[in-house]
């Protein structure tokens, strides 16, 4: 019997998010109106006083601005539906604005790192309390729209891009408000450039993480927190499969899974009752929605089967 190629988008949900994404047009408005109010602040008030520290983080704020905009209209473009030849629709660019975004951050935190070590070595005087009030109000800035991507983050990751990204920012603003009252209390100048750096060192931390996952993504690696392994043996489970082989699963956006593997069943495929179980039993257990499915009696060999079983 010749294999058959029997495959269904299951894209309904069975209690999970993965596959529809979520609406974050209101959070994207809100963050970004927000961050380019605060970066006007900012740059005002760190020529003022001649503030590296909040020039150096007026420039992340307008990367980060550029990323929410990345972010948002790759998140608009994953709602598209296929058409011509994007048979799977626009949601990889998501993944690719996570990557872009982690990519120019880290672009930054170099930037920023190279001023700020020659500029430690020559101090440059500046005030104290300016500082510290522009730096407080980033903390309410910052901490308030990273709030407006918890929820999504967790299923998403370009949301978790747009966390990190306020997250880090809210970190960093303590961490300026910290070193000017330090100049106030001490008159230690260079607290200023050290503040920079360690700004810089906390975005490139916590950019990296972003790096590593949205470019397994793009290389197709299987999304974190799904154990291959795992689902190799649910199929395997399956009323009628022999054996599973030529599996694989990979991300069709930062909230869709898509699945394909070929599953032995010598009495042939029940039809499409176990089609639909098979793709709900893959969704409610794995958050996978996307799954093709090839069935194969085992009387001939499929050429991608591995060795052991030729």
């Amino acid at each position: 019997m010749a294999a058959r190629d029997q495959g269904q988008d299951h894209g309904h949900g069975h209690g999970h998010d993965h596959s529809v994404p979520s609406d974050l047009g209101p959070a994207f408005k809100w963050a970004i109106g927000l961050n380019v109010g605060y970066i006007v602040v900012e740059i005002v008030a760190g020529l003022a006083v001649g503030s590296l520290a909040l020039l150096a983080d007026a420039a992340h704020n307008v990367t980060d601005v550029a990323g929410l905009l990345i972010a948002w209209g790759a998140a608009v473009a994953a709602k598209l539906p296929p058409k011509g030849r994007f048979t799977y629709g626009f949601g990889r660019s998501t993944v690719l604005a996570a990557l872009a975004n982690a990519i120019a951050l880290l672009v930054g935190v170099g930037a920023v790192l190279w001023e700020s070590i020659q500029r430690l070595g020559e101090p440059i005087a500046v005030a104290g309390l300016p500082i510290l009030v522009v730096a407080g109000l980033g903390i309410l800035v910052n901490g308030g729209t990273a709030l407006l991507f918890t929820r999504a983050r967790h299923s998403d990751l370009n949301a978790e891009g747009a966390f990190l990204h306020m997250a880090a920012d809210a970190a960093v603003s303590l961490g300026v408000v910290l070193a000017a009252a330090g100049i106030l209390v001490t008159g230690w100048y260079w607290l200023d450039p050290a503040a920079a750096i360690v700004v810089s060192l906390v975005i490139a931390l916590t950019t990296w993480r972003l790096l590593k996952r949205a470019f397994a993504l793009s290389l197709d690696a299987v999304p974190a927190g799904i154990d291959l392994k795992a689902v190799e043996a649910r199929l395997g489970t399956l009323p009628g499969v022999a054996s599973v082989h030529d599996l694989h699963i990979w991300s069709l956006s930062t909230t869709r899974t898509a699945l394909t593997a070929h599953l032995v069943m010598p009495e042939g495929c029940p039809g499409d009752v176990f089609l639909e179980d098979a793709a709900r039993a893959m969704e409610d257990d794995f958050g996978i929605d996307h799954v093709t499915l090839q069935i194969e009696c085992g009387d001939g060999v499929c050429r991608l089967a591995p060795a052991d079983l030729i």
